[in-house]
């Protein structure tokens, strides 16, 4: 009888897993694309702490922390058909949690120098593109304690929520647990003024982007005009009076950019001296703080020689069009607006009335969800439209101004108490400064990155942003409103008041 072979079994190796992959939103591939040799798409943050903190305790917070946010163990990837998030199969914490040390000898201003050079060295240095754009650098010994630099592209978010990721790695008591992390109310409580602004976003951003298909068109071509304005809403004019802004004037903070930033941060303010100067001149803190900071380029800018007279600047103000909460869906759910910095006004408070002015008028204006709309759009428009549509809307303004309020309560990583907390957000195009805001447990922090070929010693404008803000006191709490607004007379105060 006849038996049958056996059937051969075909063996093979298993099959290499397929990688996630998914599409990158339109708004997060203009940022990917923004990368320039001049000016790297790096949001960089500094905390620094009271006690020291180990690698091993900082690489725990991020495993456990920072990679719960699915997203940054993906990379993104560009191409022909757009750009994608590709899990990375090679993903390596240690390269992405790395320790450094400061040269130099130990003192508290000394160190801050050393630390500011470091940082102003990656700011420098675009991420390897072949990862995951992030890493955190932690200085094990700074001013008694520790310090950590965190660099993360703004691809994957912007400040504002990458602000609060950072605050995700923190817990409100020494002790971590799940009952310490930052409370959500904060975020719930610092959102509502965002929610108003959702649905106008989802409403008005399609127009910005049938705008910027067409070309920019308008800037050669006014009949873009007349087609915005048969749309039959307020939202067009806004964003053709966006598109004619003149370019910003000269200036010694415009010019050709290196490759090389510097950074600097001011001794911090105290919020309630802030808030009290407001008060006693009828503003808000955030006028007080960008007048403050106007009055710091108009001195460093006559120190240089530049002729300020006259002369006002513009700066892109990022601005939230989500609830807080969702931050941790990432991504870049922002548009700009463009405020005035007076820095020809010779009189502090004629500069805070002017800032605040500008403010209000701000408030009223849709122009953060026209940038929205643009912003989309550069993601899918063709690779010379989107140099066009960089390189025009950078040419109007001087700088780039956040502001972001964070939480007052004392806050902790790895058990280590945060004393201090600064980030600076990423420039554009042919903008060589940044400003950046932030409050934190009773103190405002102020902080410059600027291009070194433009503004080598960041420093001295920090140092000028003090200055301003007691000027403020001092003026503030003299004589009449009416009196204070001529300019002679405030000098004279000003100046006897030095005496």
């Amino acid at each position: 009888m006849a038996t049958s072979k056996p059937r051969l079994r075909r063996t093979s190796e298993p099959s290499p897993r397929r990688l996630k992959r998914e599409p990158m939103s339109k708004v997060d591939t203009a940022w990917l694309r923004m990368e320039r040799p001049t000016n790297p798409m790096m949001i960089t943050g500094v905390l620094m702490f009271a006690e020291p903190m180990t690698v091993a305790q900082l690489r725990k917070v991020i495993e456990h922390r920072f990679l719960a946010y699915a997203r940054f163990r993906q990379k993104p990837v560009d191409g022909p058909t757009g750009a994608q998030w590709v899990e990375d199969a090679d993903f390596d914490l240690d390269w992405h949690v790395r320790l450094s040390g400061l040269p130099g000898k130990p003192g508290k201003a000394s160190e801050k120098r050393a630390l500011e050079r470091f940082v102003s060295q990656l700011a420098s240095s675009p991420l390897d593109p072949t990862k995951p754009l992030w890493q955190f650098h932690l200085i094990e010994r700074y001013q008694g304690g520790s310090a950590v630099v965190a660099r993360i592209h703004h691809c994957y978010a912007d400040g504002i929520a990458l602000v609060q990721v950072l605050l995700s790695l923190t817990d409100t008591s020494r002790e971590a647990s799940t009952n310490s992390r930052l409370d959500k109310a904060w975020l719930k409580e610092q959102a509502a003024p965002v929610a108003r602004r959702v649905g106008a976003m989802e409403r008005y951003m399609k127009l910005g982007g049938k705008a910027l298909e067409q070309g920019m068109a308008m800037m050669q071509d006014p009949s873009l005009a007349s087609l915005l304005a048969k749309e039959g809403s307020t939202i067009a004019m806004e964003l053709v009076q966006a598109l004619s802004l003149p370019d910003d004037p000269p200036s010694l903070l415009r010019g050709r950019l290196g490759v090389s930033k510097r950074v600097a941060w001011a001794q911090p303010l105290q919020l309630e001296e802030v808030k009290a100067v407001g008060r006693a001149c009828g503003f808000t803190v955030n006028d007080v703080l960008m007048a403050a900071a106007s009055g710091a380029l108009r001195s460093y800018m006559l120190d240089r020689g530049d002729a300020v007279d006259g002369l006002t600047l513009r700066a892109t103000v990022p601005v939230n069009l989500r609830p807080l909460e969702h931050a941790k869906k990432l991504g870049n759910h922002f548009g700009l607006v463009f405020l005035d910095l007076p820095v020809g006004e010779p009189n502090p408070l004629g500069r805070l009335e002017r800032v605040a002015e500008c403010m209000y008028n701000l408030k009223n204006s849709r122009q953060a969800i026209v940038a929205y709309g643009l912003l989309a759009a550069l993601g899918i428009a063709p690779q010379p439209l989107q140099e066009l549509a960089l390189e025009m809307f950078s040419r109007k303004a001087s700088a780039v101004a956040t502001n972001v309020p964070g939480p007052q309560q004392p806050l902790y990583m790895a058990g280590s108490t945060l004393r201090d907390i600064m980030f600076w957000v990423p420039q554009t195009g042919s903008i060589g400064l940044g400003l950046s805001i932030l409050s934190y447990r009773g103190q405002v922090h102020f902080g410059l990155i600027t291009d070194a070929r433009l503004i080598p010693d960041p420093d001295a404008v920090a140092r000028r942003f003090v200055e301003e803000f007691d000027k403020l006191v001092y003026l503030a709490m003299m004589g009449s409103w009416d009196r204070l607004l001529d300019a002679d007379a405030a000098e004279g105060l000003l100046v006897e008041n030095a005496a």
